[in-house]
């Protein structure tokens, strides 16, 4: 396996926290190709590489200490400024279903915690998100 760019680790990061509970939805695979495309930290990343960027998450997962490996390698990539970003793209991932479940909570502790981002940060960039994600109905 090849070393994470920062695109390839942001990645990561949103296919982490949609394969959580096992099951990655179309919901959530849908939401990552829209951040992909309208984020500019995406600006330009060849859209055509999320397969194959997600695909090799995936394998690196199932192996042994795999998640804690990829969290390891993603926090020492990502520079400091985009650890916000990447809890942010994460944490979009996961809500975009409306429906939270205990495996995405602990892998975004997980992120945020191996990335250091700070708690009134964190809330901030849920409020926002929630609030993004609410409906009339």
């Amino acid at each position: 396996m090849s070393k994470l760019n920062p695109h390839d680790a942001l990645i990561y990061l949103m296919v982490i926290t949609s394969a959580a509970d096992r099951e990655m939805t179309d919901v959530e695979l849908a939401r990552i190709g829209n951040v992909l495309k309208t984020w500019p930290v995406f600006q330009d990343f060849d859209e055509w590489k999320l397969i194959r960027v997600a695909q090799e998450c995936q394998e690196r997962l199932q192996a042994k200490d795999g998640l804690r490996s990829i969290l390891v390698e993603v926090s020492s990539v990502l520079p400091e400024r985009l650890h916000d970003t990447a809890y942010a793209a994460a944490f979009e991932v996961a809500a975009v279903d409306l429906e939270m479940r205990m495996e995405e909570v602990r892998v975004l502790e997980l992120i945020r915690d191996v990335l250091a981002v700070e708690p009134d940060v964190i809330d901030a960039i849920e409020r926002s998100t929630k609030a993004r994600h609410r409906t009339l109905t």
